[in-house]
């Protein structure tokens, strides 16, 4: 097979139009072209009168050494490479007789859940333990915070099967490095389990809600048929660690809740960036943990159609295009950087708490996109000395010190909101000028329960750090000089967001495993090691694989 990129077509392209540039570009007959698929499409829409669809294309072509060849100085002509997925091994058939240990994953969101398939698949049988809900009851606990003012503590946005990422915009691209092609698993998986085909070549792939839960069913039910086990509503509250007389440190199992005792001696710590009493709990049984960055502001809200009209011009509307999104950045004179977080088009905005009196705001798309409106978190980078609790200017922060920053924030939120889990929120322009919102414009904010107009930057008392404020209010005016229209006076700001990613890192070594306890395995979002449902089903693939090799002796 060969490999074809940078492919370039207008957009409104005749259906043979693809078929006819292949051969062009490769300068063959058009009977020595046996077949192709599209592996990739993109748009270049810089040009907005002229937008073209870019294409990667996989070809299989009558004497492929000779059209090589010809092309050999060509970077864009290159052999197809192989994107199969190969395991690192397997169980044995008479595994029971080897007195194989199960290993056991804590938590099942995105990384968990690949990481479960991946051992399952190797015939490890792994055992999942979830503090929340099936995907479809945990669904309608986090409908009843929506509509009711009703806060399951765990059972939520953040915990549940399926993990934040069901609540999303099921986003399923990233910039990860990705020699391996293990991205190609990780949609592969999601395809077989339902998926719809088109994500294995646009260049942004998402699913949605709505459809992730069945997917996300699917994949559960084919952990089971290979051994597995996922067991919901089990907590764990803590982890025995044993020291041997090298002073070595190894876990040996969890215990729950409910006072049952694991025996395990390799243990994926799956945890979402949420799983706070977790933390907590390993901090103090001294599992070596790090601060790290993170970053803290709003949401911001726009009709899609001012987005749409912006990115494409008179081509807006487009099917192929769909609802348009953006991606901004903004380096403020105080130092600080401001950019567009998980941008969700034509989607909601929707309460992502998972702690009692406290306000988190976080962005979800269907699989349609076709809600009136378009947001996107605008959020200002931090630091770890920015959330020190000590006081001191120097030395090492607690990896705690972020958590309790995120709460003071969340709680103000939930003040400013009227404390029944309304968000506080403010039209664009007052928060420009420093004054209260009074009333709403043609913007309808799309939080569930609701809204309460305030002032989200009052001086002194605000709903984010002052620096966070003033940077926002610099980046805003920039960002319209990129999308047309997001200075709109009546655009809605909704605070808070601040759960971007981890507070923290539960660092690891090279195997994947912890740097001061053997056989435990700090993975995805919440250890520190991805940023949503791609990134971390693709930790949850390498970490199973160092996991197999530990069990298999590799």
């Amino acid at each position: 097979m060969l490999r074809l990129t940078e492919l370039r077509l207008p957009l409104n392209h005749a259906a043979d139009a693809l078929r006819a540039a292949i051969v062009s570009r490769l300068g063959i007959d058009h009977a020595d072209l046996i077949e192709f698929n599209v592996f990739k499409r993109s748009h270049d829409a810089r040009k907005k009168a002229a937008i073209v669809l870019i294409y990667t294309i996989d070809c299989e072509v009558v004497d492929e050494a000779a059209v090589l060849l010809r092309h050999t100085d060509d970077s864009h002509i290159k052999p197809s490479p192989d994107t199969r997925y190969r395991f690192v091994g397997h169980a044995p058939a008479d595994w029971r007789a080897l007195e194989l240990p199960r290993p056991l994953v804590i938590g099942f969101g995105p990384c968990g859940l690949f990481a479960a398939l991946v051992l399952a698949q190797m015939g490890l049988r792994p055992i999942v333990l979830e503090r929340g809900k099936e995907v479809r009851e945990r669904t309608k606990d986090t409908w009843a915070l929506w509509r009711q003012g009703v806060l399951n503590p765990e059972s939520n946005v953040q915990f549940g099967e399926g993990g934040a990422g069901t609540f999303s915009d099921g986003k399923l691209w990233s910039q990860i490095s990705d020699p391996r092609h293990l991205t190609r698993k990780v949609l592969d998986e999601f395809v077989r389990a339902g998926a719809p085909e088109e994500i294995l070549y646009v260049a942004k792939p998402h699913i949605g809600t709505f459809r992730l839960v069945g997917v996300v069913e699917k994949m559960r039910a084919q952990i089971e048929s290979l051994g597995g086990e996922i067991r919901f509503r089990q907590r764990v509250i803590d982890v025995r660690i044993e020291t041997d007389r090298a002073g070595v440190k190894a876990i040996r199992g969890v215990t729950l809740e409910s006072g049952e005792q694991i025996d395990a001696g390799h243990v994926v710590l799956a945890l979402g960036h949420s799983a706070r009493d977790t933390f907590t709990m390993l901090h103090e049984r001294g599992v070596f943990m790090e601060a790290k960055p993170f970053s803290i502001g709003f949401r911001i809200e726009h009709p899609q159609g001012v987005i749409d009209r912006a990115r494409f011009g008179s081509a807006a509307g487009s099917p192929i295009l769909g609802a348009a999104d953006y991606k901004l950045v903004h380096h403020a004179r105080n130092g600080r950087s401001v950019y567009s977080f998980c941008m969700c088009p034509g989607g909601t905005v929707v309460a992502a708490t998972s702690e009692a009196n406290r306000v988190v705001t976080n962005g979800m798309s269907q699989y349609s996109r076709n809600e009136r409106n378009a947001n996107a978190g605008i959020v200002v980078g931090i630091s770890p000395q920015d959330y020190r609790q000590d006081g001191e200017a120097e030395g090492r922060v607690n990896p705690l010190d972020g958590m309790a920053f995120q709460r003071h924030w969340e709680s103000r939120a939930f003040e400013l909101g009227g404390a029944d889990y309304r968000a506080p929120a403010q039209l664009v322009s007052d928060f420009l000028r420093g004054q209260p919102s009074a009333s709403l414009g043609g913007v309808e904010p799309s939080y569930k329960p609701g809204v309460r107009l305030t002032d989200l930057g009052q001086r002194g008392d605000s709903s984010v750090p002052s620096y966070a404020v003033e940077a926002i209010r610099e980046a805003l005016p920039q960002f319209d000089r990129q999308i047309k229209g997001f200075l709109m006076p009546d655009a809605v700001l909704t605070g808070v967001e601040t759960r971007t990613s981890s507070p923290l890192r539960i660092t690891r070594g090279r195997d994947h495993q912890s740097l001061n306890v053997r056989g435990l395995y700090p993975a995805g979002e919440g250890s520190g090691y991805a940023g949503g449902i791609m990134s971390a089903g693709v930790d949850g693939i390498e970490v199973a694989e160092s996991v197999a090799k530990a069990l298999l002796r590799l």
